[in-house]
């Protein structure tokens, strides 16, 4: 038995074409995607995936692999994956944004620490909301969900030179905003009572001018910031759950995929 050279990129195509895209999505995946997980660890997972699933993919595309269609066609399988996994992170970034905006309103942005996941130093706070933003995106099966997103895209968005279009662009950017708004949201309740907190010291040092704010208010402001993250802490799992289920769209709306709310 003999196979021609096509055959042969044929072949080598169907396999290497979703590992581009499937590697793409663990190279960014939050878990996957971070500093401490071994390289080798994130090739041998795609592999794996890829070994499993290319078998009942639809046909690739007669396209000569080395070739500049080949080329264009590897970019777009790499940003296709990789764009699924930036979502997962801007999901987790909307709780750290919120932890680091509480962390400065509250006196706590003194304590940090670095970042496991991107190696670089944060509040304590912001870490604090990215452990149990992770916490509750693993226990969700969120990872398993846009693994099988980046598997069903291969019949919704085929294999082929072209990818993602403009349209997809503009609506990552959009949800890059609103994440920030929700952000700005869930950390509202602790920008007012603080502010409520910071006017009452006013009030203080107007009225016993001799009273050493500095040295007073430092200290109350951490333990009204405690408080008052142990208040709103409550409210973390809806804040959670909405931002999941926007991000959630947006990934079906990428993929061209019909989300199971709708």
């Amino acid at each position: 038995m003999s196979y021609t050279t096509a055959e042969l990129m044929q072949w080598l195509a169907s396999y290497l074409w979703p590992l581009c895209r499937i590697a793409g999505l663990m190279m960014t995946m939050v878990m996957f995607g971070a500093n401490l997980t071994p390289v080798y660890t994130r090739l041998l997972l795609a592999v794996a995936m890829t070994l499993a699933v290319a078998p009942v993919l639809p046909p690739m595309p007669a396209v000569e692999l080395f070739s500049m269609a080949g080329f264009l066609i590897t970019v777009q399988q790499v940003l296709i994956g990789a764009v699924i996994g930036l979502l997962s992170q801007f999901l987790l970034q909307t709780f750290v944004t919120a932890g680091q905006i509480i962390a400065m309103q509250t006196s706590l942005g003194f304590a940090s620490m670095v970042d496991p996941l991107n190696g670089q130093s944060a509040p304590v706070v912001g870490q604090l909301y990215l452990m149990l933003g992770t916490l509750l995106f693993l226990g969700l099966d969120g990872h398993l969900v846009m693994i099988e997103a980046i598997v069903l895209s291969f019949t919704s968005v085929p294999v082929a030179v072209s990818g993602l279009t403009v349209g997809d662009w503009q609506n990552l950017a959009g949800l890059l905003t609103l994440l920030f708004q929700a952000a700005v949201a869930m950390s509202l309740s602790a920008i007012v009572a603080m502010l409520l907190i910071n006017f009452s010291f006013g009030v203080m040092t107007r009225a016993a001018p001799q009273l050493n704010i500095f040295s007073v208010g430092f200290a109350i402001s951490m333990v009204c910031g405690l408080f008052i993250m142990w208040l709103t802490l409550g409210g973390f799992m809806d804040h959670f759950e909405n931002q999941w289920l926007r991000m959630q769209q947006v990934m079906c709306d990428t993929l061209r995929l019909t989300c199971e709310g709708g």
